[in-house]
């Protein structure tokens, strides 16, 4: 090493303020999170909305969060048909945790703004909101799609994020009692997809959504500016929930499962719980300097063109 690398490095260490100090005099690197092997969300209370579906993000991230400490958790989806089921099992393997299940449209305004004012209302603050809820819409080619189903989608994959964020932004900047939030934060997640970063991955209006979904979370993230708030997505690629279940169901069906996945590098479908993962570490401190990024979960389909080897011509 050089020596203006040393003298680099030996500068830099004097500008860094250390948390604390070991017995031997050494500095420890200055934290913002938690312990990174203890309760991720601690005391945190979120909302989810796309619950109900028993293979569905939504409710792997239900889990998710559960698991790592949430104090209380809403979910929330237009179909109810299975909430009941997701609030029992999630209170009796998680106890400590306030389930509450609720039934409405997220892209209905008074019902999005009436379940972030009952939060706050109830336990004095509102830390994370993951606008999960999303139909693909009609597979068809574009000029034979009306434009009322253009706007259905348009409505429930990007008009729920945008009230998501409208409401629930101001919400985690209060610190009303008996809240114990020291500072205004939270944690705004919204799930995109890959047919938002790329074409050819879904329907028009299903992605045109997704792409005003990215573009939502970078610019509300630049407009929530000094307010501690963070808005990111997630860009799933091929993921078994119950949106996809028909393709699996399928391929199962002839065999040719191994071909779902095909073109992405690690040659394989994903599963909910892979993005519900990375939707708990947005939602979590560990994430307190992720802001305005739009993640792709998606085996690494987004990060080159497919084609196939030897067969370009």
């Amino acid at each position: 090493m050089s020596n203006a690398a040393k003298d680099r490095i030996e500068a830099l260490g004097k500008q860094l303020s250390p948390a604390t100090t070991s017995s031997n005099g050494a500095s420890a690197p200055k934290r913002i999170a938690g312990p990174s092997n203890g309760p991720r969300l601690a005391g945190k209370v979120a909302i989810i909305t796309g619950t109900n579906s028993p293979l569905g993000i939504g409710r792997a991230a239900a889990h998710q969060f559960a698991e790592s400490g949430a104090r209380a958790l809403y979910l929330c989806d237009f179909d109810d048909s299975h909430l009941a089921a997701h609030q029992r099992e999630l209170r009796q393997l998680y106890p400590a945790v306030d389930v509450h299940v609720r039934r409405f449209d997220a892209a209905d305004e008074a019902a999005v703004k009436g379940v972030v004012d009952e939060a706050v209302k109830q336990y004095g603050r509102l830390d994370v909101f993951f606008a999960n809820a999303g139909v693909v819409g009609t597979p068809a080619h574009f000029k034979d799609v009306e434009k009322s189903e253009f706007m259905k989608v348009m409505e429930t994959n990007a008009a729920s994020v945008f009230l998501a964020a409208k409401h629930a932004a101001p919400a985690m900047t209060q610190l009303s009692p008996p809240s114990t939030k020291p500072t205004p934060s939270g944690s705004i997640i919204a799930t995109a997809s890959v047919a938002g970063l790329r074409s050819n991955a879904g329907p028009t209006a299903y992605s045109a959504a997704k792409a005003a979904v990215i573009s939502m979370a970078q610019t509300c993230a630049y407009q929530l500016a000094g307010t501690g708030v963070r808005v990111n997505a997630v860009c799933p690629g091929i993921i078994e929930t119950g949106m996809t279940s028909p393709t699996f169901a399928a391929a199962r069906a002839r065999g040719t499962e191994r071909k779902i996945g095909q073109l992405n590098p690690l040659k394989r479908g994903g599963q909910a719980d892979e993005v519900a993962r990375v939707a708990l570490f947005l939602a979590s401190d560990e994430a307190s300097y992720v802001n305005g990024q739009a993640w792709a979960v998606d085996g690494g389909l987004s990060a080159g063109h497919p084609f196939v080897p030897g067969k370009i011509a």
